[in-house]
């Protein structure tokens, strides 16, 4: 009766702990959401532990299967694509239900992209508001006005093709002199971070045009 919450690299391989490694080898079935994505990665550390999928689209309708599972007394490990799951990915529901049957729960520490964009982003890293992805239509404007008032650093989480977009409608709210840090492809062959004004950012991104996976740090007000 134990489930496991395991971070996975974000890009680089080499970025899983020994302990990490030692649990998927041990535990009875790995619930991914991925499965094609997280099968490189199991064959990289020659781990060849019984993998299921577990992802936004399934996560209701077997949610009572994995539950059943873990009372019944095995032990079940959960990662997602890349990162710690449950952060912006799946999670919550299946550590909740655990919580409330009495299944024991652990969170490794491990990946995660916000704390090496926020480390490295040169702004107030003390205290910060994490928002991960904005609305993608409802509430989106809303949700932009009231980050613009945070009086610390605020990270969220884009995609190349919302990023300009994003960057637009910040612009009027934010000021176009507002400092932000924005890092892609982090931990990957790739890695680059842009540091400046949202001005300076939506004219960099102009010219060239995004690629890759964003994690933006925005100056407090």
């Amino acid at each position: 009766m134990e489930l496991y919450l395991i971070p996975t690299p974000i890009g680089n391989l080499e970025d899983m702990t020994y302990r990490a490694v030692r649990l998927l080898q041990e535990v009875d079935l790995i619930l991914a959401e991925d499965t094609r994505t997280s099968a490189v990665l199991l064959q990289h550390y020659a781990i060849d532990t019984p993998m299921q999928s577990y992802h936004m689209h399934n996560e209701h309708s077997k949610l009572s299967l994995y539950l059943d599972k873990l009372k019944g007394g095995q032990r079940l490990a959960l990662i997602s694509d890349a990162g710690t799951p449950a952060i912006s990915d799946p999670g919550f529901l299946l550590v909740r239900e655990a919580l409330q049957h009495k299944v024991a729960v652990y969170c490794l520490p491990g990946a995660t992209a916000l704390i090496p964009a926020l480390v490295q982003s040169g702004l107030p890293a003390d205290r910060f508001f994490f928002q991960g992805f904005l609305p993608p239509k409802k509430g989106r404007q809303k949700k932009l006005e009231a980050l613009s008032s945070q009086s610390v650093t605020v990270v969220l989480y884009e995609s190349p093709h919302k990023l300009l977009k994003t960057l637009s409608q910040m612009q009027p709210l934010f000021g176009a002199e507002r400092q932000l840090s924005i890092s892609r492809e982090l931990t990957k062959k790739f890695e680059s971070t842009f540091r400046g004004s949202l001005a300076e950012a939506l004219h960099f991104y102009n010219d060239h045009p995004p690629k890759g996976e964003f994690v933006l740090c925005i100056a407090p007000a």
